[in-house]
Parts: C-alpha cells; sequence; structure tokens
C-alpha cells in the first residue's frame, strides 16, 4: 500500500524487540538508535515489512518532506482559537497546499470559532492519525495564521477544496487559509517519540 515506504522497523502482529542498530527508511528518512526497546504492536493490518537503506543522519529536508506527505494524506484539523479568556476548538476538513504549506478550510464567520478568528488570526491545533497501535502513531503540533480569503485567491483555492470534497458544493461557506508558521511532528514509526520540526 501507499504507506509500506514509511516504516521504519520491520514489525509483527505482536510483542518484539527492537535491538541496537540503526534502521532508516529511504522514503521518509527515518533513523532508529539506541538501547534495546520493547512494544506491543497489536493491530490489524499490521504486517512485516522490510528493513531499507541506513545513514548517519537527517537534514530539515527530510522533515519538511515528512510533515507534507503526512498532511497530505489526512483530511481532518483541529483548531484551537482564542481572544482573551474567550477560546474555542473546532475540526474541519482541510484541503492541502504543500508548495505554499497551507491548509485551506470551510467554516462560518458567525460561528463561534469565526468570530475568535475574526478577532485574532494567531491560532494552533493538530493533525493526528486514528490508531491504537502506540508504534504507528503520527500527529503534529502546529501554530498558524489564518485569514478569510476573497477575489482570486478565494477561488483559486475554492476549486482545490471542491476537488477534494465535491459535496461541498451543496453547502457553500466562506474560505479560509490556514498559513502554517510552526511545525513539531511525532511520528512513532521513527522510534518513539520520534520529532520532526519546521518553521517558516
Amino acid at each position: 500500500g501507499g504507506d509500506s515506504g514509511i516504516q521504519c522497523a520491520r514489525r509483527r502482529s505482536q510483542d518484539i524487540q527492537i535491538p541496537t542498530i540503526m534502521r532508516y527508511s529511504v522514503s521518509h528518512g527515518c533513523v532508529l538508535r539506541g538501547s534495546m526497546m520493547s512494544v506491543s504492536l497489536r493491530d490489524e493490518g499490521v504486517e512485516d515489512e522490510p528493513l531499507r537503506g541506513d545513514r548517519s543522519a537527517l537534514t530539515s529536508d527530510d522533515d519538511l518532506a515528512a510533515i507534507r506527505h503526512f498532511l497530505a494524506r489526512q483530511h481532518v484539523v483541529t483548531l484551537a482559537t482564542g481572544q482573551g479568556e474567550s477560546v474555542w476548538c473546532a475540526s474541519f476538513f482541510y484541503a492541502w497546499d504543500e508548495s505554499s504549506m497551507t491548509l485551506y478550510l470551510l467554516t462560518s464567520p458567525q460561528s463561534q470559532h469565526g468570530q475568535l478568528m475574526l478577532g485574532n488570526p494567531w491560532v494552533a491545533g493538530t493533525v493526528a492519525r486514528q490508531t491504537r497501535n502506540v508504534a504507528q502513531i503520527q500527529g503534529i503540533q502546529f501554530r498558524a495564521h489564518i485569514a478569510r480569503l476573497a477575489g482570486e485567491d478565494e477561488a483559486r483555492a475554492r476549486r482545490r477544496y471542491y476537488r477534494r470534497f465535491p459535496l461541498a458544493r451543496l453547502r457553500p461557506a466562506p474560505i479560509w487559509a490556514l498559513r502554517l508558521m510552526q511545525v513539531k511532528m511525532t511520528d512513532n514509526r521513527c522510534g518513539f517519540g520520534h520529532k520532526r520540526h519546521w518553521q517558516r
């Protein structure tokens, strides 16, 4: 499947031991080093996968590529908005533009979170992969700037959004650009608690 190149160690659907070696996935720059680690990997659909290559260091380009790949494969973002003592969270479907590191979402400016975003465009949020398997946990935390779009920017963003979610045409709403400014990604596929970072 599409995730076959992401795995950073051979895994089985049972308890396993990962010895002290370096393991690296060519497609996502995952390196695993350290002492013996025991993890429970019981979950549906977890199969043996080959180890691929190795190398001694990661670069920021590796982190950026992994973050982009992850965001392209997800579809729900949760935002935390706030102004003074007024705070609120909301979740949205999003369309992703990796070239500008921007997520596009639809929501009403009259909503509670919409009012807060108009008053304070600086937001934080998460995108998380849903899994019960601790060894496959992936997710990002971010800080971003959000703005309601208009004119040609709105038209371009709306075309992108409708390509991904055609049914959204049935209930039009204002479209917003969520411009990522800082990202921290947790990627347990590369070792427990493995972190990736990107900042604009």
